[in-house]
């Protein structure tokens, strides 16, 4: 154990655990398997870190959260799968976090700067992309994808293989059983596309010009009869955005999304 971490007495840590310059551990948590923590990162009372898991430098991890558990799936039958974390994330209070399943790349994956509120669950195979931010209550299914900067609302459940594209947000109390487009919003029981995230774009630094041809083309591939992915393929409705990298970006992802994305509201 590194001599500069600083770990309550009531902590309980296996053999194997790897501990950066000034973690802090606090009291009754529990470290147990193949789990390297980063420099300055901070375990309140009560946690439970499991499993092969990886956790970056500056995490403040709040207490009762439990990280590196065993996935909810029938298929897993004790194989090595890792949870990997990022840096300067914040988990709160009941977070839990499974580790991947041999389905996919065997890995649960957070990236940066992400604040998961209060009873936020993620399970296998998920990737959170950075700067996200996901509110009380949110449930990532198995294998979901979040892009860096999608905000979504409490209470919101997502089921498996869905894709949450970069800048998208996501309204309270959404059910969200189809892909969402990079830099749309999005919200409703089932999930419905509302518009575009024109906050998000202003924060990423996207010129007021390019955001107006964003609206633009939102409303026009909405007011269309064509669907969405036979609308991104032709050209006459794509070439006056042809410079306009976040049009690309959304047509690529419509044209990429296997399960299908959002409807429109009517």
């Amino acid at each position: 154990m590194n001599q500069k971490a600083k770990v309550h007495s009531t902590a309980i840590l296996s053999g194997e655990v790897i501990l950066g310059n000034n973690v802090e551990v606090g009291p009754y948590s529990i470290l147990e398997g193949k789990i390297k923590i980063g420099d300055n990162t901070k375990i309140l009372s009560h946690a439970i870190i499991r499993g092969n898991t990886e956790i970056g430098v500056n995490n403040t991890i709040y207490q009762f959260c439990s990280i590196g558990e065993p996935p909810q799936d029938t298929s897993y039958k004790g194989e090595e799968t890792r949870v990997v974390i990022g840096d300067n994330n914040i988990f709160r209070e009941y977070v839990s976090v499974h580790r991947g399943t041999m389905k996919e790349n065997k890995i649960t994956k957070i990236g940066n700067n992400c604040l998961f509120m209060a009873k936020v669950h993620i399970a296998h195979d998920a990737v959170v992309g950075n700067n996200c931010t996901i509110v009380n209550s949110v449930n990532l299914a198995g294998h979901v994808k979040l892009g860096d900067r999608v905000i979504i609302g409490g209470g919101t459940n997502i089921g498996q293989f869905i894709t949450l594209g970069r800048g998208a947000y996501i309204g309270g109390a959404t059910a969200i059983d189809r892909d969402i487009p990079p830099f749309c919003t999005a919200y409703g029981n089932r999930v419905r596309l509302k518009g575009i995230n024109i906050i998000g774009l202003r924060r990423t630094g996207v010129s007021k010009q390019i955001i107006g041809e964003v609206v633009d083309f939102f409303r026009l591939m909405e007011s269309s009869a064509f669907a969405p992915r036979v609308f991104v393929t032709q050209e006459e409705h794509m070439k006056e955005y042809q410079s306009n990298e976040i049009v690309q970006e959304m047509a690529r992802a419509i044209r990429e999304s296997e399960i299908g994305i959002a409807p429109f509201f009517n």
